[in-house]
């Protein structure tokens, strides 16, 4: 990944380390999965998932702590508690995603069902990617580590300027979105 390497003793410099301190366990990720699912309540996870009481109750608090989930009071029964994601546990999508589908490609007979699809056209979804700023579908080739004062410089010495950030509903493939105009 060119011609920088990440300083692998140094865990305070990569996000690495601090998300799997967060969510690098099993139990995270499956209650993060049945949040995904529309489960609320500490009784629902309880039950849907077979987890020890304590253990549930352990990753949940973690998961607040984190503010992964936002603990909050049931509208209609006050004394009752809910567990909403949070827009930095929506973030962790895009991972729960590439872990299942890896999971699926890897894993021993797996077979999905149901199958996740995109809401407008009802087809599965494509395998999570690495993309480019402009788009492009990135492969470990494709990618470099360089000190942050030469963002943008390129070998031959010129400087690229970053595109504008993809966003919900903005199209990868720029063919595609050159079509649909």
């Amino acid at each position: 990944m060119g011609e920088l390497r990440e300083p692998l003793r140094e865990l305070t410099a990569c996000g690495l380390p601090e998300a799997l301190e967060v969510m690098g366990e099993r139990w995270s990720f499956m209650i993060l999965r049945a949040s995904f699912n529309g489960l609320h309540h500490f009784e629902e996870f309880l039950s849907e998932l077979g987890i020890a009481r304590n253990i549930l109750s352990n990753r949940l608090a973690k998961l607040v702590e984190h503010d992964i989930l936002d603990r909050q009071p049931c509208p209609d029964d006050r004394r009752r508690i809910e567990y909403r994601l949070t827009e930095k546990g929506y973030d962790l999508l895009p991972a729960m995603l590439a872990l299942r589908q890896w999971g699926q490609k890897y894993g021993v007979e797996v077979v999905e069902n149901p199958v996740l699809v995109d809401e407008q056209d009802r087809l599965p979804i494509g395998p999570v990617s690495i993309l480019a700023h402009d788009g492009r579908i990135l492969g470990p080739a494709d990618l470099w580590l360089v000190k942050p004062e030469n963002i943008g410089k390129r070998v031959d010495g010129t400087v690229a300027e970053p595109g504008d950030a993809l966003e919900r509903g903005d199209y990868a493939d720029l063919n595609r979105a050159q079509a649909a105009e």
